[in-house]
């Protein structure tokens, strides 16, 4: 853990833990005080955020179709900003064969 809050955390936990004014009983019980610290907040940023990053890279397009389908339904994103998000992720390649299509 390292950097901001993080080193904040860090050293309230060990001095706590060294003065025995808290004590975990499992790894795992640490990882849920961890966990519930710097849970992943809300959901929908999360998503937007995920949406906004994504990319098609190399993926066949059926299969990028499915991944942003599924990201975009979390986002909440309707309309033309997800269709704007769609083509902003889609490969440029394909993005300019489709916009010179007739059809």
């Amino acid at each position: 853990m390292q950097g901001g809050s993080a080193d904040i955390y860090k050293e309230n936990v060990l001095e706590d833990l060294e003065a025995r004014e808290i004590e975990f009983e499992s790894v795992g019980e640490f990882l849920a005080e961890i966990k519930k610290e710097f849970g992943r907040g809300d959901e929908k940023s999360v998503n937007v955020t995920e949406l906004k990053r994504m990319k098609q890279g190399e993926r066949l397009m059926k299969e990028f179709v499915q991944d942003f389908k599924k990201v975009a339904r979390k986002s909440k994103y309707k309309g033309c900003p997800l269709i704007e998000k769609f083509k902003q992720s889609m490969n440029g390649s394909i993005r300019r064969k489709l916009m010179e299509a007739e059809n």
